[in-house]
């Protein structure tokens, strides 16, 4: 089990957020992100479709049904309806467990002293976990940085 962590520092969650689901996409997996508040689910929701003038992301929420349909699945909780290949977790979103998917991706705000600490309890219950972990940081111009 594959599990990153990437670190903002320059740019937003939904600036950033947008790129990495289309790199999902484009390896022909899907896609469920776990946010943890109704708040944050709604806002992603909203910068999916929004986030290119020439494009968006094709993706729903159990409101929208279909679940299993949607390349990319938004939720609050554990559930993998599309079944997805990878599982980004936003906002402070635990997982259960690492299971239900091939790859586990951290989001989390450098800014943010507890969204901080709890990706470091994360990667420490991942690496506990037996998982293959990979922290990756922000730089200035915004290029993701191998760091572990």
């Amino acid at each position: 089990m594959d599990v990153f962590f990437y670190h903002l520092e320059h740019q937003t969650l939904e600036r950033v957020l947008p790129s990495l689901l289309e790199k999902t996409l484009a390896r022909g997996w899907r896609a469920v992100v776990q946010a943890g508040s109704e708040d944050r689910l709604e806002a992603i929701d909203q910068a999916l479709w929004t986030y290119a003038d020439d494009s968006f992301l094709p993706h729903g929420t159990a409101r929208a049904g279909h679940a299993s349909e949607q390349p990319v699945y938004l939720t609050l909780g554990n559930e993998t309806p599309n079944g997805a290949g990878v599982r980004f977790l936003v906002d402070g979103a635990e997982a259960e467990a690492f299971s239900g998917a091939e790859r586990f991706v951290y989001v989390f705000d450098g800014r943010d002293p507890d969204a901080v600490a709890s990706a470091r309890t994360q990667w420490t219950g991942a690496k506990a976990a037996g998982c293959a972990v990979t922290y990756w940081q922000q730089s200035e111009s915004g290029r993701w940085e191998k760091k572990a």
